[in-house]
């Protein structure tokens, strides 16, 4: 069967490219593996370029039960500080995210297939690209989209994850107290293996989303259990923060090999790559959302202006570079003992840092220019 544009992977990314061409007339088939949507190792932090994009995508978030994020804390040991973030941005499950752009999807015409594994991606011909799926269905077109988020397709992987960052996310119910105490602040606590992010999300529901090296994991026996003591044992305000909650979860989601720092570089003509497989932001900045849906974004305005991938996907890392590499260098200095030990401290004296932080690692476009490539 052939379309016009194969899209594979059915998450942020690829639902956003496949609104914004279907509404333009393009014939669209995405594939998703996943039945139906599903909890993710997210942050879940919807900020003001997201939410930008998602209001241009029809999506109300607000009417899913999105949270308000008016504040950012940062908690390291038994201090924190806080300030007011310098954009709008809400809070809202991934899992409600993604069944509203599945269904904005659907109801803009793309040929969805959920539940359906993609095995390859080859070249059919010289013009086409053919997908084969696990039950021996090829699918082909004269354009893919790769958007597989964090999980690799064969041939088309990313580099190794040398540091080995391993992912956890677990659902909880806090004690009243400490739901009144967290309030509408996203708190990144530190910690000496790694960093994690606590906020709101809706139903009264609070995430708690790290990242660890795996050789701290080890050091806490290569469990959930001892690594969650041994991360409030390195930090107490998060030790504090869950005492009295209760466990929404049966066990965390998890996700191994997180290449942080990557930005693709290059690829094959008729392949656009966008989301997590053309750049991976350090979790802390809150962008990862953001960036899904900013690189569909772009990426349906090269496809329709016949800007060619091979042309589309280097552009996009020049664009992305500075930011990125800026985030990386932030990264670096939270996993720094000295910074751990001092920058609540700081923070405290210069709570306006927190802001600047904020508005440097943005690798999006400003709120102020209008998303065009996702209006109707």
């Amino acid at each position: 069967m052939q379309d016009e544009v194969l899209i594979l992977g059915g998450g942020v990314a690829g639902c956003a490219a496949s609104i914004a061409l279907a509404r333009k007339g393009r014939s669209v088939r995405l594939i998703e593996r996943e039945p139906t949507p599903r909890h993710k190792v997210c942050g879940e932090f919807l900020s003001g370029e997201a939410l930008e994009d998602l209001h241009a995508l029809d999506i109300d978030v607000a009417s899913l039960g999105a949270v308000p994020i008016n504040f950012v804390r940062l908690a390291a040991a038994r201090r924190a500080a806080t300030a007011p973030l310098p954009f709008p941005a809400k809070s809202l499950t991934r899992k409600a995210l993604d069944t509203a752009l599945i269904a904005a999807a659907i109801a803009a015409g793309v040929h969805v297939e959920r539940g359906r594994s993609v095995q390859s991606l080859s070249r059919a011909t010289s013009n086409l690209w053919q997908a084969a799926l696990d039950d021996g269905t090829t699918y082909e077109a004269p354009t893919a989209i790769l958007a597989t988020g964090k999980h690799d397709l064969r041939g088309h992987g990313r580099p190794k994850d040398l540091q080995q960052w391993v992912g956890f996310k677990m659902y909880y119910r806090l004690s009243a107290a400490q739901t009144a105490d967290l309030a509408d602040a996203s708190e990144l606590t530190l910690y000496s293996g790694g960093y994690g992010g606590i906020q709101p999300v809706e139903d009264g529901v609070t995430n708690f989303c790290c990242v660890v090296q795996r050789r701290y994991f080890a050091s806490a026996g290569l469990r959930w259990e001892g690594l969650l003591a041994k991360i409030q044992q390195d930090c107490p305000h998060l030790a504090m923060r869950l005492d009295g909650a209760e466990p929404l979860l049966d066990k965390p989601i998890t996700i191994t090999h997180i290449p942080y720092g990557y930005l693709r570089r290059a690829t094959e003509d008729g392949l656009y790559c966008i989301g997590d497989q053309a750049a991976v932001i350090p979790s802390f900045t809150g962008d990862g959302i953001s960036i899904a849906l900013h690189t569909a974004r772009r990426a349906a305005a090269a496809y329709l202006a016949a800007e060619p991938a091979s042309v589309f996907q280097p552009k996009l890392r020049s664009a992305m570079l500075p930011q990125m590499r800026l985030a990386e260098a932030a990264a670096n200095g939270l996993n720094n003992a000295l910074a751990r030990a001092v920058l609540p401290f700081c923070l405290r004296v210069w709570p306006g840092a927190m802001r600047v932080t904020a508005r440097l690692t943005r690798v999006t476009q400003p709120v102020a220019v209008a998303p065009q490539a996702f209006a109707n």
